[in-house]
């Protein structure tokens, strides 16, 4: 998902909306990967559910086939070294075979378009840190996370604006989660007031050393899902939100300064103009009942009452010192293309359609967990 970076215990199990006798329905996607300028089949290429753990690579005629995906909004990404990637957005409604076929045109890289430096020099190890900081975060998890390919990288940079860019997806370890995350980065751009990035994750479980290991890291797991966009999502579905230890407040406007400041890593204005929300009234019937139309107006401002923020997001938004101490983790959310569409996993139809500020845009690929991913599951 396109994240824009700027400025967010509990016991309870939170499933998915749906019967908890019930099996969850799931589809087969199968198809092909072919060179879109010869039509030759492409084996090798990578094709999965992005943000999940579901993927696979195709077969020597370029054939592949995902089982057991969860009804639902999903992206389908197929990338290969030497191709421009592609991407379908699906919303899947029935439980059945999918046949979807892709093409993949030569990727064609202009010669003045990347800079390439030895990458032993130390402007590309700086430039790799910075990177590394922007991307994975700056959290606890991040210093337990790392790029185990940097070389795959270069940069280049003018006047404190870095662009990175991946030859190949990047192979990264978190070994506070315990995930090993193929990540397949489509664009990266820093500047000293905002920083985007746009990608898609495949994630791996890890096997732990020891039982002590895969306990650390289921807790670690629950600890990032908790308070997060998704786990807000299942509560809202669920009608759980207050229970789950959520407050929603709605703000009309946040200012000039208060969207620009966010966006970049900075102080956000708390001002006084904000009012209680009725979580029941965010949500709209879709047009099959596992679906949801999430509509509101202006900004959301949604705390949560479980967990407190790291004592590095003060550093991350420019407010140390003057006394401040950690509050409960808060974040804001707006609509920027109008009301979404949500499925019953809490997984938002248009991935762009979600724009994030506060502590969710504090916690990046460090604090990342699969789709799949559930407490107590």
């Amino acid at each position: 998902m396109r994240l824009l970076l700027g400025l967010t215990l509990l016991g309870a199990t939170l499933l998915l909306a749906v019967p908890a006798h019930a099996q969850i329905p799931t589809a087969t996607l199968t198809g092909t990967v072919v060179d879109s300028t010869s039509g030759a089949p492409l084996p090798g290429a990578n094709v999965f559910i992005a943000g999940s753990m579901i993927g696979t690579t195709t077969d020597g005629e370029g054939r592949y086939r995902l089982e057991r995906v969860p009804l639902g909004a999903h992206r389908l990404y197929v990338s290969m070294v030497g191709f421009e990637p592609r991407f379908r957005d699906l919303n899947l409604r029935e439980a059945r075979i999918y046949p979807i076929d892709f093409a993949l045109p030569e990727a064609i890289i202009e010669l003045d378009e990347v800079t390439v430096e030895a990458k032993g020099d130390k402007n590309w190890k700086r430039r790799l840190e910075r990177f590394t900081k922007l991307f994975i975060g700056e959290t606890p998890n991040a210093a337990e996370t790392k790029i185990v390919n940097p070389e795959v990288l270069d940069f280049r940079e003018t006047l404190g604006h870095l662009e990175a860019y991946a030859a190949e997806p990047l192979i990264i370890e978190n070994r506070a989660l315990g995930y090993r995350i193929h990540y397949f980065l489509k664009e990266f751009v820093g500047e000293p007031t905002r920083t985007r990035y746009d990608g898609e994750p495949l994630f791996e479980e890890m096997t732990p050393r020891d039982a002590e290991e895969a306990a650390r890291w289921e807790q670690k797991r629950r600890e990032a899902f908790m308070g997060s966009f998704r786990h807000f999502m299942l509560a809202l579905l669920a009608g759980r939100t207050e229970k789950q230890g959520f407050q929603v407040y709605s703000r009309p406007t946040m200012g000039e300064q208060q969207r620009a400041v966010p966006a970049g890593g900075g102080s956000l204005l708390r001002g006084r103009e904000r009012f209680p929300v009725d979580p029941a009234t965010l949500l709209k019937p879709g047009e099959i009942p596992s679906e949801k139309i999430l509509d509101f107006q202006g900004f959301l401002e949604i705390i949560f009452m479980g967990e407190k923020e790291d004592p590095a997001y003060l550093e991350w938004s420019r407010q140390p010192g003057l006394g401040r101490k950690p509050g409960f983790q808060t974040s804001w959310i707006n609509l920027e293309r109008g009301p979404v569409v949500v499925d019953y996993k809490g997984d938002v139809v248009d991935p762009y359609g979600v724009t994030f500020y506060g502590y969710w845009a504090f916690e990046r690929v460090a604090d990342e967990v699969p789709k799949e991913y559930r407490p107590g599951r």
